[in-house]
Formats: structure tokens, sequence, C-alpha cells
């Protein structure tokens, strides 16, 4: 069999850029940020460490710089919301198993979200006085948790768009929903 000299050429390039894709693919993603005082709320724009509870920062597609959460579960209904259009590279949650208390949750731990174990329908209040859902790398730590402040653990696909986008009701009675 013949190859032209041309396709003997082509051949090399076409194996390395599949190479080159399939990484990308594979989720070249990019590092969690380290949380300063320069962060501001997605939805809020205030200033993230001045709440307390785990947060959460989203990556989208074509953006060197994370969108800021000052609740885990607002992160997560970003991630779940229909209008949500943009391609999500990842989402990355405090690891409250790693925190020095809650109103400390650190401005290192982070875990990617698809690993995390959360504790849904708890106790715990977050940032913005509203529901939080804390997520732990280590099921027995999230395990813990749901027995001292009740809830249920869940991976990220098993909590619905309804517990994180359905209004909430705060310690004042108020509701409001998350957009």
């Amino acid at each position: 069999m013949k190859v032209s000299p041309l396709l003997a050429l082509l051949l090399p390039l076409a194996f390395v850029a599949g190479c080159k894709d399939d990484d990308l693919a594979q989720g070249d993603l990019p590092a969690a940020q380290i949380l300063t005082e320069d962060a501001a709320g997605h939805y809020c724009q205030m200033v993230i460490l001045e709440h307390q509870g785990p947060k959460a920062q989203v990556f989208l597609d074509g953006m060197d710089a994370p969108l800021w959460f000052s609740q885990v579960r607002d992160g997560v209904a970003y991630l779940k919301s229909p209008e949500q259009s943009a391609e999500i590279r990842v989402l990355y949650v405090n690891d409250m198993g790693a925190a020095i208390s809650w109103s400390e949750p650190g401005p290192e731990n982070w875990i990617d979200a698809k690993t995390a174990y959360f504790v849904v329908g708890s106790d715990a209040i977050g940032g913005m006085g509203a529901p939080e859902i804390a997520p732990f790398s280590d099921p027995v730590k999230a395990n813990e948790f749901a027995s001292d402040h009740g809830g249920k653990v869940l991976k990220l696909d098993d909590i619905s768009a309804e517990t994180v986008l359905s209004p909430v009701e705060f310690a004042n009675n108020e509701t409001e929903t998350t957009e």
C-alpha cells in the first residue's frame, strides 16, 4: 500500500491533536482558588469572607476566575438551574471535615463537588442565613455530622434541583428563592 507524502505528514499531526482533545475531555480542570478578601459572591456581590459556613466556587468554560458563592447551596443551585447555560468545568466546595469550625471553613480546603458527600436537610445555616448543604470528603465525617445535626448524606447527582431551587424559610419566617 502506497501512502501519499502529504497523508504521511498529516497522520501524526491528527494523532497528536486527537490525544490533546482526549486529555481536555478527561478534565484538565482549573485548580481551586484560595479564598481571599477580594472574592465577592456571584449572587449577592458581598465579600465572601464575611459569611460563615462552607462556600463554593464554579469555573465556567472560557473563564480563568471562578464565580464565588456565599453558600454551597447557592453553588449547587447554580449548577442545577435550568436557566444556567454556560458549560461548567468544575464546582469546588469547602470540605467541612477539614474545616477549623463552621465559622471558619478554610480558604484552601476545596474538594470537587462530584466527589463530595453532602449532608442535606440538617439544621445547618449558611452564610446568607438560609439552610445549608454541608460538604465532606470523608463519608464517615458526613454521617457523623448528619447524626449530630439531622439530614441525610447524598452525592451531588442525588441532590434534586427542587432541593436547592425551591423557596427557603428563614428564622424570621421570611421566604426567599435562590435566583
